[in-house]
């Protein structure tokens, strides 16, 4: 019995001298030299080189790159903020500390989609404090009116919003589900007048859906996530004041006798997160010590494994992070997963070589191979 006692004593004593070995940045983001972390510089270097020369091709203004890219969604419009991006920007984080960067990382750019695994941030909290008791519930439960009604959508979980495989079927702040992302085959009468899908077993990627989680969050917070989000988690991380996260122009909403704006996971139409380089590497690092900062547990490690674990209908998917399940990054292990948006924007976790990686507007082609670099740079290859 002393022996199992003494074992159990020296293994939490460890537990506990290692976490308070762990770094975290303060104001100041301490950055180390490459040997100090026993990383092969001469293989970091080469995959800053590459990332700067590998620029996404998308044009600068980024309303005309929506433009272009959504012109077949019928009535498409910009209704929320945009701007103009920056160049090709991003940290290498290991151990925590800075050990490689390149471009203006403080520069706040648009960061679209990378906005939806914030998103999901935000329901693990409501999750966290029991506003959601379970991640199975149906939506109607918790929100009041018509959206979640109909023999369709009244079987719609916070599950399924989580894991874009709701096949909701309706109009949100003048958008339309089935406007989003149309498939080629066929005519916008077929696909309008499809039949839907059980909630759980397709998985497709639908801004409207998305931006119907948050509207659903904002009524189970009964206040704007943003204020959430920055009292909960971006404070307490150190991240800067510059950061926003905007909805469309009309999407506020009455909420308890104030108007409250219900934000967007994307930059579909405009809005999203705006957000700088340092920053998203803090939210990056808070996910890889397991959703503690410090001495708090700012999120619960039930959900950071939680948005890890592949979805029934897209292994590759979880609560709006990408997964690497069938390692479609080839040579990249499967428990690497990743925030990815438009234009070239990751916040990738790997925790088995304790690195944070966060690019701006790099081609995606380009990704796997800067990774791969980085990743034998920190085995020291």
């Amino acid at each position: 019995m002393r022996k199992i006692l003494f074992t159990l004593f020296v293994s939490l004593y460890v537990l506990v001298v290692h976490a308070q070995q762990l770094y975290y940045p303060e104001a100041e983001w301490q950055a180390k030299k490459p040997e100090e972390l026993k990383m092969n510089k001469v293989l970091l270097d080469s995959a800053v080189s590459l990332a700067l020369k590998s620029e996404n091709k998308v044009e600068r203004d980024l309303r005309i790159a929506n433009m272009k890219s959504y012109s077949r969604e019928p009535g498409y419009k910009i209704i929320g903020p945009m701007k103009e991006r920056g160049g090709p920007a991003g940290l290498v984080i290991k151990n925590g500390y800075i050990v490689a960067q390149w471009g203006d990382v403080n520069r706040v750019d648009m960061t679209f989609s990378v906005t939806k695994s914030y998103l999901s941030t935000v329901a693990g909290l409501a999750i966290d404090q029991g506003l959601i008791k379970n991640v199975h519930d149906k939506v109607g439960q918790y929100v009041w009116g018509d959206l979640f009604e109909g023999p369709h959508n009244a079987k719609v979980t916070w599950d399924h919003l989580l894991t874009q495989s709701s096949d909701w079927s309706g109009s949100l702040f003048g958008l339309e589900d089935w406007a989003d992302r149309p498939p080629r085959e066929g005519t916008i009468d077929d696909w309008k007048n499809r039949k839907l899908l059980e909630p759980g077993t397709n998985y497709e990627y639908n801004d409207v859906r998305v931006n119907l989680l948050s509207y659903s969050l904002l009524q189970v917070w009964r206040k704007p996530l943003p204020v959430v989000l920055k009292e909960k988690l971006m404070d307490p991380i150190g991240a800067s004041t510059t950061w926003r996260w905007f909805g469309y122009d009309n999407s506020f909403v009455n909420m308890d006798g104030l108007m409250m704006q219900s934000v967007s996971g994307g930059g579909h139409h405009g809005g999203g997160i705006f957000i700088n380089t340092l920053d998203h590497a803090r939210f990056g690092l808070l996910f890889l010590r397991n959703g503690k900062w410090k001495n708090q547990q700012l999120l619960s490690e039930k959900w950071v494994n939680a948005v890890q674990q592949p979805s029934t209908p897209n292994k590759n998917y979880g609560y709006l992070w990408w997964l690497n399940t069938d390692q479609g990054w080839k040579g990249i292990s499967q428990k690497v997963y990743y925030a990815v948006g438009y234009g070239g924007n990751y916040i990738i976790i790997d925790k088995e070589h304790d690195l944070v990686v966060v690019t701006r507007w790099m081609d995606d082609g380009k990704i796997a191979d800067v990774l791969r670099l980085i990743i034998h740079s920190a085995e020291n290859k």
